[in-house]
């Protein structure tokens, strides 16, 4: 385990408590998405990060509570690639401890329609992609919205519950002549963002951290597009 962060483990493990009672399963996978956005801002190198996800993976295993086991099942289905194996595995050997609800809706989201919003020259694009859980209806619609500046740097990356009001607020400003919004090929938007979103193209370049906490749900989304 990496010296010094046990402390920080151990937070996670008290904070996942509250996990098993959210609304449903894109409330957790926010959730879930956040912690690991707060692990990659610290960390200084991808072989670090690389390390502490492997650590809190043990940690929760080891705490097996309810909220743990939550945790392990959303890092086993929109954590980093390489690190889902083994959250699934701690996740399964849990299998006295309680599961929460949604837990088997977690990652299960197939791609929708997808906008390309351009507001001017400066501003670059903003790539809108629905999504929706299986089985769910509109009720699991939801949106990974994605700026993209000049050379396809991400400024902005946020997961949008009410779509709705997200596109009626876009052909408003398009009616004002403040954008233009139109369809665009998602397997075009999925090699971009997929390019865009990688880890190794992310590292030093300087990300706005606000960007962190979507940005393992936005790389697993990103990930179901075709392209």
């Amino acid at each position: 385990m990496l010296p010094g962060l046990r402390e920080v483990y151990d937070a996670y493990v008290r904070e996942a408590d509250a996990l098993p009672s959210l609304p449903g399963p894109l409330q957790a996978e926010v959730w879930a998405s956040a912690q690991l956005g707060n692990l990659e801002s610290a960390a200084p190198n991808a072989r670090a990060r690389r390390a502490a996800l492997a650590d809190l993976i043990v940690c929760l295993r080891a705490a097996a509570t309810p909220g743990a086991r939550a945790f392990l099942r959303a890092l086993a289905a929109i954590g980093p690639a390489e690190g889902r194996r083994a959250a699934g595995r701690a996740a399964a050997a849990l299998g006295d401890v309680p599961e929460a609800p949604w837990a088997e809706s977690l990652g299960r989201v197939v791609p929708g329609q997808v906008w390309l919003i351009q507001e001017g020259p400066l501003d670059g694009d903003r790539l809108v992609c629905e999504f929706r859980y299986e089985d769910a209806g509109t009720a699991g619609l939801h949106a990974l919205a994605v700026r993209l500046s000049h050379g396809d740097v991400p400024s902005e990356v946020v997961i949008v519950g009410d779509v709705p009001a997200l596109m009626g607020a876009a052909r408003q400003a398009m009616q004002a002549e403040l954008c233009v919004v139109q369809p665009y090929d998602p397997a075009a938007v999925g090699r971009r963002l997929r390019a865009a979103l990688d880890a190794s193209a992310l590292e030093g370049s300087g990300l706005p951290a606000e960007c962190y906490p979507a940005l393992a749900l936005a790389r697993h989304r990103a990930a179901l597009l075709p392209g």
